[in-house]
């Protein structure tokens, strides 16, 4: 990493429970291209004021997580469309004082239901209702995918969601079952809710692909009881590994090579 300057450009995360998934993998990716730009995460106490931050200090670029994917909307100035179909931000570029909302987790959702080439024919359970719920449901509908229930207790946001495309809505999981899993809860993230399995042993079970998009840790208690049920598995490694790389090419205009962008990810997991 080159010596701290005045000309060093500044990119940021905003999360509730930060990691260093992100500060490591574009801080190695910068190292690696010789780029003058540093990485840092922060837990906003006034979400307001760290955008205003962002737009004040010339901050180029920030990766957003939970829980403000929804609530930075009405403080940016313009929505791609990638945010815009699904009223949800994960990723905010400013561009001389303008600050514009992206979303790359669609993009990585899509890219990995079709590299792992899921049938859209299957059924199909979302646990979630938040912003990267609005993700993986648009993602889905797009696919084809048309046999899917949004499970949320939040009846007035599952279902909303549930319509939006079409699809079912359950308050909870229940006995039911379907062909994939799909966690987008924070069920199973580092923290108070760590050791809680997502999805019962029994739905695991029954299923033929578990997703979880936690992505700390990587092996949550969902992924560890897929791989000893013998499921196929994708994880929250794999989605940030993918919208990072995005999000990377959104702040700075350069597109890494897979194999520096695969080093990054095992980089910022280790």
């Amino acid at each position: 990493m080159p010596i701290l300057n005045k000309d060093m450009t500044l990119c940021i995360s905003l999360a509730a429970t930060p990691s260093n998934i992100g500060t490591r993998f574009h801080n190695y990716l910068y190292e690696a291209l010789g780029l003058n730009f540093i990485y840092k995460a922060f837990a906003p106490t006034d979400l307001a004021q760290a955008i205003a931050g962002i737009r004040g200090l010339g901050i180029r670029g920030a990766a957003v997580s939970m829980p403000y994917k929804e609530d930075v909307i009405a403080l940016i100035d313009v929505m791609d469309a990638s945010a815009a179909a699904i009223d949800s931000v994960n990723t905010i570029v400013n561009s001389g004082g303008i600050l514009t909302a992206y979303n790359t987790d669609y993009l990585a959702i899509a890219r990995l239901l079709e590299s792992r080439a899921i049938d859209p024919a299957s059924t199909v359970l979302v646990q979630g209702s938040g912003g990267m719920a609005k993700a993986v449901a648009a993602a889905l509908y797009d696919a084809g995918f048309a046999h899917v229930s949004i499970v949320a207790r939040n009846e007035v946001r599952g279902q909303a969601l549930a319509a939006l495309y079409g699809f079912a809505w359950l308050p909870e999981v229940g006995d039911a079952t379907a062909g994939m899993l799909i966690n987008v809860t924070p069920l199973g993230m580092a923290g108070a809710q760590e050791s809680v399995q997502s999805f019962a042993d029994a739905a695991v079970r029954a299923a033929q692909v578990v997703f979880d998009v936690v992505a700390l840790p990587a092996e949550t208690p969902l992924i560890r009881a897929a791989r000893a049920a013998g499921k196929q598995v994708m994880t929250g490694a794999e989605v940030i590994a993918i919208q990072a790389e995005e999000q990377f090419v959104l702040y700075t205009g350069v597109r890494p090579s897979p194999e520096l962008v695969q080093e990054a990810s095992e980089f910022s997991r280790s």
